[in-house]
């Protein structure tokens, strides 16, 4: 099991990929400390976690508010005895952000208030940092270990009405960066993931939602990978599991020498586009 006997402490664990990978990662032999500033939800993943003979507690705390979180890591070191990996995974889109397919109100860029950002900046920037911060301590004394956050396709790429969250998602690759360099010195390697496809609906969802447990190209209904504008083709939409897959190999071993690197997990070539629309068929049909 690639995590054997491992520590890992995950925020935003409460529902979408969080969820999913508490409980992969368990499967692969970690104990796991399930945070989330939804205490309903943390105790479901919880469950989840238990019904399939998992090791993990649920812990209560908003990642915005510093002092929660360095509790949260303590309660894990306390509980478990160390903290192998850190993941500062709890992210939220700006208010109004892709409005069309929330369903939401759309709010544009010059009427966000201050409120709306320091709500973003707090929870998807200053929450990975405050969760790096009390991760440091316990990992040094662990003779090392790694700090992962989630970042996103919207930190290389813009995503309408979402500049607030793109911005500090650059932010977490930034950040990544430069602890990166900080903090090899430790033995401490610090990455991200940053998705393109295969992400929660719930992320775009009110507080409280049903967690959904798929990705949005999985509920979108019967998968046809020729209307797809993910330029790989394949039989099956893309699921949190391809997600889960990357953070699964950044969290193990198998990246003992992976550090300052952000990853585009599930991307299948989106990224990889132009702007420009040529009318000649540049990608034709695949040869038999």
């Amino acid at each position: 099991m690639r995590l054997q006997d491992k520590v890992v402490l995950i925020t935003g664990a409460g529902s979408g990929l969080g969820r999913h990978c508490a409980q992969l990662f368990t499967r692969e032999g970690a104990r796991v400390a399930i945070v989330d500033i939804d205490s309903d939800r943390a105790e479901q993943t919880l469950k989840l976690v238990r019904e399939a003979d998992g090791d993990a507690i649920a812990i209560t705390a908003d990642v915005a508010d510093r002092a929660q979180i360095f509790d949260a890591v303590s309660q894990t070191v306390e509980h478990f005895g160390k903290l192998d990996v850190a993941w500062a995974n709890a992210g939220i889109v700006s208010r109004g952000g892709v409005p069309t397919v929330a369903g939401g109100e759309s709010v544009t860029f010059e009427d966000l208030t201050e409120a709306d950002w320091q709500h973003v900046l707090g929870v998807n920037l200053s929450g990975v940092v405050y969760t790096a911060q009390a991760a440091v301590k316990p990992l040094r004394a662990n003779g090392g270990g790694t700090i992962l956050a989630t970042s996103s396709a919207a930190s290389m790429v813009a995503y309408h009405n979402t500049s607030m969250y793109c911005a500090t998602k650059a932010g977490v690759n930034g950040l990544v960066r430069g602890l990166a360099l900080d903090l090899g010195r430790y033995g401490i390697r610090v990455n991200a993931i940053a998705p393109t496809h295969g992400m929660s609906p719930n992320f775009l969802m009110p507080p409280g939602t049903p967690v959904v447990g798929q990705s949005y190209e999985e509920v979108a209904g019967p998968w046809d990978p020729t209307v797809s504008p993910i330029p790989l083709k394949l039989s099956r939409p893309p699921s949190l599991n391809d997600n889960a897959n990357v953070a699964l190999f950044l969290a193990s071993d198998d990246a003992a020498y992976v550090s300052g690197a952000t990853i585009s997990s599930a991307d299948g070539g989106t990224l990889s586009r132009v702007g420009m629309w040529f009318e000649e068929d540049l990608n034709p049909e695949p040869l038999p």
